[in-house]
């Protein structure tokens, strides 16, 4: 007769995400974000204070901040370690749905645990209960389905024994790597149920490789020795595989550019020799310029968003290849699908390649792109100006060290740090999968978990920093130290020039040409540091440069506020810096910007390869 031990599904659930393992020996789930409400209070509150350090839990401030730490934990960790996050029923449960999408579209895992309905249906309607008149079977929870991996309701005790495996098979699985959902019902929580004993051994949870097809290997080799000037485009998959060196033996043993996408840079330092920088819509001349030139893309570990496409217009009538471990990924625009670990397929061509050498590569234009970026990121020679977003850039890059990652979100500072900032390996961390503007602080605490070795320096704006702030709290009570860069453009200047770019009207973003009495005055510093952070406003560049030297005395959070002008682009001054993004400008409005705009857009998107 089997063991078992009668627990709670709560204290069974805790009990076994205590037991899963990475094969370095580490608890694969490190702990549980958690704000408790009437949905997981009882039931998964009790079973967390039971199993204690087994199983840390952590307080937030608000479910979709807490979610975006365990987020950025885990890409600090390139996957192969995530965090749980539990909320209440309701606003609890769909304050965590943008996390949820954003973990979704960056491919990155992180364990929701959503209170839900009970599953008795006795007491219905409860407190903050979601009807839908049509299904008895739907909760608010139901709005996971979309932006998650795997979604169950755990309606039965017994049902953990099949859900809890299939979550932690998703969150480690790299195809299928995403965030996972269990809707767990309240009165399933506190539901006692008799365990299997063996359900509770610990299990080591591996990161496969997966090896390519043999066919599909000598179709993408043959499709490079035919290339006379290829071009790879290394995408977040480089890191998450571990390929970073690999990726750069190939390239140099070959003399094919390595270009960057948002998830990718950093994958090689910035002074590599074959980093062309960035690609795309806020990529660098170099990188563009190769890829303007390119008869082959070799696409490896990228998701080919937009951004790094130029809307399908930058690698006009070139051939593609797709190097990923999720078929949907590498077959994108028509490409040669190699499906396979970007580690294990770039040895295998490198193999497969011998001695063929490209033409592609152009020092030269690297060179020139590289002193533009530090004549453009340079102090201000004087004056009463406020200094760019890429003058900021520059003295955070002069005051950094190689142990310095960048954080960021959304904003002006993702298009300008991609195509300025200078990083060693493994110095930046973007999320600009779902570009969620409240993640930058929330992703620094997160960060700064996973990598208390370095240093985190978090860019962001005055309009991100106002949707989402409150974790600075949180990091104050745990003493995680990390360094925030708040450029103050007084609203949303990012969109602003958006706005203008598309023939439009200054209108409802910089608080200036909003419909308001007054403009609001904001103490950032004040704010800051009313949840005990330590905060001082930057006066000027030389400044700002000192400020960050000092915050690494702390063991608290630094802010820094600077003010920074709302004119200037990523671009501007850098000569064919940057790529035509799609945009829909309208048709209709009557102004002659508007006219204008409107034909320029008519005149890219005739361009649009749609084909591939």
């Amino acid at each position: 007769m089997r063991e078992t031990v009668r627990l709670t599904a709560a204290q069974a659930m805790t009990r076994w995400l205590s037991e899963q393992m990475t094969g370095e020996g580490e608890r694969f789930i490190e702990g549980v974000w958690a704000i408790f409400g009437h949905g997981n209070v009882a039931g998964l509150g009790e079973a967390l204070h039971g199993i204690g350090d087994a199983l840390p839990t952590w307080r937030g401030q608000n479910e979709q901040t807490m979610a975006h730490a365990a987020i950025a934990y885990a890409k600090g960790h390139a996957r192969r370690r995530a965090m749980a996050v539990t909320s209440s029923i309701g606003p609890g449960a769909t304050n965590m749905v943008t996390a949820a999408a954003l973990a979704h579209v960056n491919r990155l895992p992180v364990l929701f645990i959503a209170g839900d309905v009970f599953a008795s249906r006795r007491p219905d309607p409860v407190l903050q209960q979601v009807e839908d008149f049509d299904d008895g079977t739907v909760s608010a929870n139901d709005c996971f389905r979309p932006v998650v991996r795997y979604f169950d309701r755990i309606t039965r005790p017994e049902h953990l024994l099949t859900a809890l495996p299939r979550a932690l098979r998703v969150m480690t699985d790299p195809a299928d790597c995403g965030p996972v959902c269990l809707s767990f019902c309240q009165d399933v929580q506190a539901e006692a149920y008799d365990w299997p004993e063996a359900f509770f051994a610990p299990r080591i949870w591996r990161i496969r490789r997966s090896e390519p097809d043999v066919q599909d290997l000598e179709l993408v080799a043959e499709a490079i020795r035919a290339a006379k000037a290829p071009v790879i485009i290394c995408g977040g998959g480089v890191i998450y595989s571990g390929a970073e060196a690999v990726l750069a033996s190939f390239a140099e043993c070959h003399n094919i550019p390595v270009i960057e996408t948002q998830a990718g840079k950093s994958a090689l330092g910035q002074a590599h020799a074959m980093n062309y920088g960035a690609v795309g819509v806020d990529g660098s001349a170099a990188a563009n310029r190769v890829a303007a030139k390119t008869d082959l893309v070799i696409a490896v570990g990228t998701r080919l968003q937009d951004f790094t496409t130029g809307s399908r217009t930058l690698f006009g009538e070139a051939k593609l290849v797709g190097i990923n471990v999720q078929p949907y990924d590498a077959a994108k625009h028509g490409a040669v699908s190699l499906v396979a670990d970007a580690k294990v397929a770039l040895e295998k061509l490198t193999a497969k390649l011998g001695d063929y050498r490209a033409d592609a590569a152009d020092p030269q234009a690297r060179a020139d792109w590289l002193a533009a970026v530090d004549a453009h990121c340079a102090a201000p020679a004087g004056g009463n100006e406020l200094p760019t977003d890429a003058q900021v850039i520059g003295a955070v890059q002069r005051a950094s060290t190689p142990a310095s990652i960048a954080i960021c979100a959304a904003g002006t500072m993702p298009g300008a740090l991609k195509l300025l900032w200078q990083p060693a390996q493994g110095g930046y961390h973007m999320e600009y999968g779902y570009s969620c503007m409240g993640y930058e602080i929330a992703g620094a605490m997160g960060l700064k978990l996973a990598r208390p070795d370095r240093e985190v320096l978090c860019f962001t704006g005055d309009g991100s920093y106002m949707m989402a702030n409150s974790e600075l709290a949180t990091a104050v009570m745990r003493r995680i130290p990390f360094t925030v860069i708040l450029t103050d453009n007084r609203g949303y200047g990012c969109i602003n020039r958006l706005q203008r770019g598309c023939g439009g009207e200054e209108f409802n973003n910089l608080y200036k040409d909003c419909n308001v009495a007054a403009q609001p005055q904001i103490d950032f510093v004040a704010h800051a540091a009313s949840m005990g952070a330590h905060a001082v406003k930057a006066e000027g560049i030389p400044d700002l440069e000192a400020q960050i030297a000092a915050a690494r005395t702390r063991d608290i959070p630094t802010v820094i506020v600077i003010d920074t002008t709302a004119a200037p682009g990523p671009g501007d001054g850098l000569e064919a810096a940057g790529h035509w993004w799609d945009v829909a400008v309208p048709e209709l409005g009557g102004s002659e910007k508007l006219k204008r705009a409107y034909a320029e857009y008519l005149d890219h998107a005739a361009r649009q390869n749609l084909v591939n």
